[in-house]
């Protein structure tokens, strides 16, 4: 017997570490892939913007990696929930590789050194660089998520109702040109007011000469004859990213709304820990977490939304400084400078990405699907049968012991200062409010033009051959 059982416990200590290791594989072999995928997609995403002319390859390469790094440092957010919430069983029992502290220690460390390379060392400074995303958030991703589905819903304007328009607005202004030049036929100079209105109205032709080509090559373009064909999905998918945006404003408001009822005010960073009011998000999530990589799947496609709309804000909107238009970002039009910018401004949302999940998610972030055993008195009925107790199975929260339910890096390290969180939770209000009038804006607004953003009255001639080559 005493044989039996020392081959036995022999074969369950060499079980703990092929478990572990089984189980960290299968977590960062998923994240593998994710990144393949993030770079081939951040190399796809640049060469389509990028002018080029004025293409260089340092500027290329740079924005490739500052891009990439945003989106793979989002990424392991739910690698870091996983890893948590996978130390347990779903009775709320550690598993026999996660029995030891000092394992669950060695796991933890890992994150934190592959994600934050340390959490004292960044914190503040990320954190100050957060606030900065959070400002490009309010900005650009609040006004994205309102128009890019509505233009998808509404569509472009015809092309050949376009031409005619233009070549209505062409043969006016020729006319008027020609009226001008007919008062100096006779050798007689212009007035300063008539040379004035000439030069404007030149300057007017030219553009509309340089519209109508572009009307033209977008005319015989195939990508928009396969674009009318498919509209009735550009309009479902329309509809289907109004819906997420709507979920994520409601998810949002009932998050803030929990915490300016729950938690502890200004001074404590309006933390709270768990969920008091239903959130559909946060439950949705951890019915997910168990399934793994569903909520990994759900994690990058929001990161993911995030990084469209933001684009699509960024586009109808530029990049500004204050008042200040620098750049216009332009398929196969866009300066390496803007580029730069383009993915600086990017990386910042992504860094903020981690709190918006946490606030769509509170519970999801801090402890992933994990659960603990309770032990409550059982009553009895005969006083001489002692004391009995039962263990009841409960979802971790803020009331668990802290040996029974591990936190996510995550959290500690977005929580470390409490007057960052007090400016995100306010930064949230203004999100929501931004994305409101970004919406009415939206509606207001009629049909873009096809060419939408191709022809300015700042561009040359030589924007134009690159265009058409």
């Amino acid at each position: 017997m005493a044989s039996v059982s020392c081959v036995a416990g022999s074969e369950a200590v060499m079980a703990t570490p092929v478990a572990l290791l089984s189980e960290s594989v299968l977590g960062w072999s998923i994240f593998t892939i994710v990144l393949l995928v993030i770079v081939a997609f951040c190399w796809v995403y640049i060469r389509k913007y990028q002018s080029r002319q004025e293409s260089e390859v340092i500027s290329t390469i740079t924005a490739i990696c500052a891009l990439a790094i945003a989106l793979i440092t989002s990424a392991l957010l739910p690698v870091d929930i996983f890893l948590v919430s996978f130390m347990k069983y779903p009775n709320g029992t550690y598993k026999e590789w996660a029995a030891n502290n000092e394992t669950r220690q060695q796991i933890e460390n890992t994150v934190l050194y592959g994600y934050y390379n340390g959490l004292a060392a960044l914190s503040f400074s990320i954190s100050s660089l957060t606030l900065i995303g959070m400002l490009a958030v309010i900005t650009y991703t609040a006004y994205g998520m309102s128009v890019l589905p509505l233009n998808l819903i509404k569509g472009t304007r015809s092309i050949l109702y376009e031409r005619l328009e233009n070549t209505e607005d062409t043969e006016e202004v020729e006319h008027q040109i020609d009226k001008l030049k007919a008062k100096c036929a006779d050798g007689r100079p212009l007035s300063m007011r008539d040379r004035r209105n000439l030069q404007d109205l030149e300057a007017k032709l030219q553009m509309l000469h340089r519209r109508g080509r572009h009307l033209e090559i977008a005319e015989r373009n195939c990508c928009n004859k396969v674009g009318s064909a498919l509209r009735p999905m550009k309009i479902l998918l329309g509809v289907f990213f109004i819906l997420v945006a709507l979920l994520f404003f409601v998810t949002l408001f009932i998050s803030n709304l929990d915490k300016a009822l729950h938690s502890a005010g200004i001074s404590t960073g309006f933390i709270i820990f768990g969920t008091n009011l239903t959130n559909p998000l946060n439950e949705l999530l951890l019915a997910l977490q168990p399934v793994f990589p569903l909520d990994y799947v759900l994690i990058t496609t929001i990161t993911m939304y995030f990084v469209f709309t933001s684009m699509a804000g960024i586009r109808n909107m530029g990049i500004w400084f204050f008042w200040i238009r620098l750049y216009k970002i332009r398929p196969q039009r866009t300066r390496p400078q803007a580029l730069l910018f383009l993915c600086m401004i990017l990386l910042l949302i992504v860094l903020h990405t981690s709190y918006m999940i946490y606030s769509l998610a509170p519970q999801y972030v801090m402890y992933g699907s994990q659960k603990y055993l309770l032990q409550t008195p059982v009553p009895t009925t005969n006083s001489s049968q002692g004391n009995h107790s039962a263990a009841i199975t409960k979802i971790c929260d803020a009331d668990a012991p802290e040996d029974q339910c591990t936190v996510t890096r995550s959290y500690l390290f977005l929580h470390k200062f409490w007057f960052f969180s007090t400016i995100y939770y306010f930064g949230n209000w203004a999100f929501l409010l931004v994305f409101l009038i970004g919406l009415v804006v939206s509606c207001c607004k009629g049909k873009k033009s096809v060419i939408e953003g191709e022809v300015d009255a700042d561009d040359s001639d030589l924007s134009d051959d690159e265009y058409v080559h």
